[in-house]
């Protein structure tokens, strides 16, 4: 008995003195970003989704429950999050500029891993591609080779969905059979595959062993058109699924914050509906239909993450890889009538946000159990895992550069200055290695986070989910707090990239704590003659993100007195 005590604290003690190590030296790193993928996982409390291989990760990780996008739109917020960058900075609200020539030569974070010795690897969709990222995805800058696409994805795009009539259309709901696809099959699958190789590269080669290593992978799904294995629909029988809780627009919805979802109504399928612009509902059985679609959409991403996961695990990566997940933005599925992207609502601006830290968020499996052996979802869907450690405050996706660097092991980008157009590297998000340290014990009334999205007018127009520059007219500011959402969409000027804050279009806030689902606009109905007049007296150079914090303590002080004396 004494013996085995001994030989257990010894163990203790060496794997105490392992991950202190471990914490020190440099992590290779896997950062995963999916396309389109809101909160739909299991391991953020969707009963509806089977994401196993995903909520697997997060058993291990550190989940953050509140992290948000700061444009709910591809290219803008892909830029933001890989410099650190607010929109407002890089300059990039569509996908037409690229931000080293736009507006300054910024850092990415891959950048600064390869500056520091790393070899850096992407495939897929990580930058958006196109000329936001100078048609080469940012290589030679951010990438030690250059970038890999799956040549499928040239198909996404064409006629390939079998209708009702035995023709091949652009249609959004495309479940296929992926043997009769070209190539035999699918984009995330062709990725998932180069991006395995790539692992086996850097684990078998004797000359990159010590070269730690940073890989990117994007998977395109759940993006439109749900181009997906037909099988995965048998997860979710369509007589099982239900329409969103909030389906109708809000009555005091301002019509400027409305997205048309435009890029859904082009489709081939929806065509044929004959919706009428811009609030026309679609048909109840079409909206089964496309929450059905998405959620198979995201179990057949689930499974290439468990076959990435797995690799990982079998080339014996997972104690030295530390592993992210997350999202460019989310996608709304008939919330306030609304579908895609393009708002600042949470449905649209909410990601996943996962950690997986080897010797900080998960111990050394010292019985030689696998890390993440791969799950099928098709025929072990019903397995559920318990979230890791769950952070609930607020945090954002300019957060996620200075985590990861210190939480690999390199230095991170220093707060930028107020000014910081010419500062090539640092970070106008907040490290959150602190997170991981400290238990979170209460709500944090000073977590915030900061989104923002375009609209060429005050009413919905053709281009309201994605204006060119030059016909931005209005910016959506949101700050989604503990408490509240509160945002103001103000008079903007796309050739001085100004926003005016006394040019005030329209104004949202929403309680949470009673209107969860953002559908009830108080803005309106409260008293702003307060606010304005102790905001009359605040000096011209406070930053809008300071403005508005300030504005939303004045509308609810009075409101947050009342319901204390309640």
């Amino acid at each position: 008995m004494y013996t085995c005590v001994r030989t257990c604290l010894l163990l203790l003690a060496l794997h105490t003195l392992t991950s202190e190590a471990r914490r020190k030296e440099r992590k290779n790193v896997l950062f995963i970003v999916a396309d389109d993928l809101r909160t739909s996982l299991g391991c953020y409390g969707d009963s509806v989704a089977k994401s196993p291989n995903i909520d697997q990760l997060a058993s291990k990780s550190q989940v953050f429950f509140n992290a948000y996008a700061q444009q709910a739109v591809c290219a803008p917020s892909r830029t933001s999050m890989l410099t650190s960058r607010r929109p407002d900075t890089t300059r990039l609200y569509d996908f037409k500029s690229y931000w080293r020539v736009h507006s300054g030569n910024y850092t990415t974070m891959p950048q600064h891993f390869k500056s520091t010795g790393y070899f850096t690897m992407s495939v897929g969709k990580v930058f958006h591609p196109g000329i936001a990222s100078n048609h080469t995805d940012d290589y030679p800058y951010s990438w030690s080779i250059p970038a890999y696409h799956p040549a499928s994805f040239r198909f996404e795009k064409e006629k390939m969905c079998k209708g009702d009539d035995g023709k091949l259309h652009a249609n959004l709901l495309c479940a296929v059979n992926v043997t009769e696809q070209p190539g035999g099959t699918l984009p995330d699958m062709e990725s998932t595959d180069e991006a395995v190789r790539l692992l086996k590269s850097r684990a078998g080669d004797d000359d990159s062993v010590d070269v730690p290593f940073f890989l990117a992978v994007g998977f395109h799904k759940p993006h439109i058109p749900f181009r997906i294995p037909q099988e995965y629909l048998s997860l979710y029988p369509i007589d099982q699924m239900t329409l969103a809780p909030d389906p109708d627009v809000p009555e005091l919805l301002p019509p400027v914050a409305y997205n048309p979802w435009m890029d859904v109504r082009k489709r081939d399928d929806v065509q044929k509906l004959n919706i009428s612009f811009p609030y026309g509902p679609i048909p109840k059985d079409f909206q089964l239909r496309i929450r059905q679609h998405y959620y198979a959409a995201v179990s057949y991403m689930d499974a290439q993450v468990g076959r990435l996961l797995g690799a990982l695990d079998e080339l014996g990566l997972a104690d030295s890889t530390m592993v992210v997940f997350t999202s460019d933005h989310g996608w709304s599925l008939g919330e306030h009538g609304e579908w895609a992207k393009y708002s600042n609502f949470d449905v649209a601006t909410r990601v996943p946000l996962i950690f997986y830290v080897p010797g900080v968020t998960s111990l050394s499996d010292w019985f030689g159990e696998s890390t993440f052996p791969f799950i099928d979802v098709l025929t072990q869907s019903e397995l559920s895992f318990q979230n890791g450690k769950v952070i609930k405050n607020m945090v954002e996706l300019v957060d996620v550069f200075p985590t990861v660097s210190y939480m690999a092991g390199i230095r991170a980008p220093r707060p930028c200055p107020d000014v910081s157009l010419q500062e090539e590297l640092c970070t106008e998000g907040e490290n959150l290695a602190y997170t991981f340290r400290h238990k979170e014990k209460t709500p944090d009334a000073e977590a915030v986070s900061f989104s923002q999205y375009p609209r060429p007018a005050d009413t919905p127009q053709v281009d309201s989910d994605l204006p060119d520059l030059k016909d931005i007219k209005v910016m959506g500011y949101s700050l989604r707090t503990w408490d509240y959402r509160y945002t103001l969409w103000l008079g903007f000027n796309p050739k001085t990239f100004q926003v005016n804050v006394s040019d005030v279009h329209a104004g949202e806030l929403y309680m949470l704590a009673d209107d969860p689902g953002q559908d009830k606009n108080i803005y309106s109905g409260l008293d702003h003659s307060v606010m304005m007049r102790k905001m009359a007296g605040l000096p011209h150079t406070l930053s809008l993100q300071t403005r508005m914090n300030l504005q939303l303590l004045y509308l609810t002080a009075g409101m947050k007195t009342s319901r204390t004396k309640a």
